[in-house]
């Protein structure tokens, strides 16, 4: 009875210490990283990095935009868009053309990519029945058509994400190469819900998600330029600005308030333009505001040019790390060393534009590791 007994005991010992040893998962070494299953509600922008195990095969396509893991040292990368006064395109440059003031410092350029690079754009679009009377509803409807207009201009191996904002911010279709699957999630959405318009959320919110994007990486924001809901306020918006190196190109959406209504838009919408402009001219990008129709292909053929042809210049600066916003400006040269300036077909010089962000907000040294 006492033997028995025992062996029970010596038995469940060992039974306890079976169970408490630690196992690996070896499925989980043998299928690499796993990633949790996707939330009910739409995610933050994020570009995808793999394909679920259980996903239909698709066709073979370059890999999406990745997200950087390590974090560089002091690196500051300017996108800049070179043309001539008349707004064409300026190609074939090469680094030596290329002069960067930091604070007015002349900075060594490390690192140069030319132009005709696919674009990896996030399209924000007010989604909402901004303004009263008529209007209801009414910019809604023009931001699906004009979302969808901008998609014919893009090519097949660019990434574009989309997402919609009212009283909340909503990824309505994460980065892709299909055209198709942006297009039916624009066809998907109903009537506007809300007045409410979060421009300052939105913007805030998808610059933090494209922060760490490699590569070029634009916002193209549809929006009447109000905010009337927004937990951010326009100061809070410049500084973000400040540190981003997204460019923003703003189409605005409300310029037939100005035309349309007795005695013209008021302060109130001459505020919302200026606050499109500024997120544009910041970052390096540039500010429409149609008033026809007949105006947008031209402008969205312009903006995927813009994007396909920025020259990438990446720098160390020798300035000091001080916590401070940096004042940038890009120069062109001729081979001479002086300003490039162009001639036209009737003989007449013209000169160069340089547009690409107007500065950086520099990290605080760390003293003492």
């Amino acid at each position: 009875m006492h033997v028995k007994a025992y062996h029970l005991a010596i038995l469940a010992v060992v039974l306890i210490a079976a169970i408490a040893v630690p196992r690996w998962d070896v499925s989980a070494q043998n299928n690499g990283p796993q990633q949790s299953a996707p939330p009910q509600q739409p995610e933050p922008v994020k570009p995808p990095t793999s394909s679920a195990p259980n996903a239909p095969p698709q066709r073979q396509q370059p890999p999406p935009p990745q997200v950087a893991i390590s974090v560089q040292s002091n690196l500051v990368t300017v996108d800049a868009i070179v043309t001539d006064q008349d707004g064409n395109l300026v190609t074939g440059l090469k680094r030596e053309n290329f002069r960067v003031l930091d604070d007015g410092q002349p900075q060594q350029i490390t690192n140069f990519a030319p132009t005709d690079a696919p674009i990896t754009v996030v399209i924000l679009m007010e989604y909402s029945s901004t303004y009263w009377g008529y209007y209801q509803g009414y910019f809604g409807y023009k931001a699906q058509l004009w979302a969808d207009g901008f998609l014919q201009a893009l090519k097949p191996q660019d990434w574009v994400a989309l997402k919609t904002f009212d009283l909340r911010t909503t990824l309505q279709e994460d980065f892709t190469q299909d055209k198709r699957s942006i297009d039916e999630a624009i066809r998907t959405l109903g009537f506007p819900s809300f007045h409410e318009a979060v421009l300052f959320d939105a913007v805030y919110e998808t610059l933090n998600q494209l922060r760490d994007v490699k590569g070029k990486k634009s916002i193209l924001l549809l929006a009447t330029g109000f905010d009337t809901f927004s937990k951010h306020n326009l100061d809070q918006i410049i500084n973000r600005l400040k540190e981003s190196e997204t460019t923003i190109f703003a189409v605005g959406m409300g310029e037939e308030i100005d035309l349309y209504s007795p005695g013209g838009a008021g302060i109130g919408y001459m505020q919302a333009k200026n606050q499109l402009s500024t997120f544009a001219r910041m970052t390096g990008g540039f500010a429409f505001f149609p008033r026809f129709q007949g105006e947008m292909p031209d402008i969205f053929n312009t903006v995927a040019s813009y994007l396909r042809s920025q020259y990438t210049l990446v720098f160390s600066p020798s300035t000091p790390q001080d916590g401070k916003y940096h004042k940038i400006a890009v120069q062109i040269l001729d081979d001479d060393g002086n300003p490039l300036m162009l001639v036209n077909k009737k003989g007449k010089k013209k000169k160069v534009v340089v547009t690409a962000r107007e500065g950086y907000t520099a990290p605080h040294s760390s003293a003492g590791g």
